[in-house]
């Protein structure tokens, strides 16, 4: 993850801007995410943030629950620096460390990611799933906002060419997509139907797909209470 992790850091004082021209379905993307945070009508006090970046999702969170407690963890110093500025006001905690490395002490009502996981290798991923789980306080929420994999390589292709005219759609310029298309190399991403059958093996329950638009949904599961 190390690679990604410096690709990221590179373009992390234009990360915020760029991700709403290379995410055109941001608001659906990441309102939905947390709109699950509460589908049970559960207390929403303590949030893990895995991978934060800039803390955009940190930051939709506390747009719900603003008294939340927020722990965000990134391997991106100049990531977490943009996130700091951005959530100062809030009661949030800041982690440097790699995703494969131990989490921060739970228990935690959620832990959330975006667009982060799927640069783990897929064992690595399946890993952080269940280490995941492990810090949910019983009937917490794990929500993963994600860029998935096609099912078949037919797929794949045709995400990709309507995903590149959606950006440019959403005022991405070419070079902006080719920059991001380059960052992609470094993408290990897994389908849907994957993803669910570990965070179901995990031990979360009621798994599903509650947002799908191309390369990007949102998965989420419950521990059971």
């Amino acid at each position: 993850m190390s690679d990604s992790v410096g690709v990221f850091a590179a373009h992390a004082h234009e990360y915020h801007a760029q991700r709403r021209r290379l995410v055109p379905c941001f608001e659906e993307f990441y309102g939905t995410a947390v709109e699950l945070l509460g589908l049970r009508g559960t207390p929403v006090r303590r949030v893990l943030d895995l991978g934060a970046g800039t803390g955009l999702m940190s930051e939709a969170v506390l747009s719900r629950y603003p008294d939340a407690e927020l722990v965000l963890v990134d391997g991106a110093p100049e990531m977490l620096d943009q996130a700091r500025r951005r959530l100062s006001a809030a009661d949030a905690t800041f982690v440097v460390a790699d995703l494969r490395e131990e989490l921060p002490d739970g228990p935690f009502d959620a832990v959330v990611s975006a667009l982060a996981i799927h640069h783990l290798e897929h064992a690595d991923n399946r890993d952080l799933v269940g280490r995941a789980f492990q810090t949910l306080r019983p009937g917490g929420v794990f929500v993963n906002a994600e860029h998935v994999a096609g099912a078949t390589p037919w797929l794949e292709l045709s995400y990709r060419r309507l995903w590149r005219a959606a950006c440019a759609a959403a005022g991405a310029g070419d070079d902006e997509i080719a920059s991001a298309e380059g960052r992609m190399e470094t993408d290990r991403s897994v389908d849907v139907t994957t993803q669910l059958g570990w965070m179901q093996q995990a031990g979360l329950e009621d798994c599903d797909c509650f947002f799908r638009q191309l390369h990007f949904a949102v998965l989420a599961g419950w521990r059971p209470a």
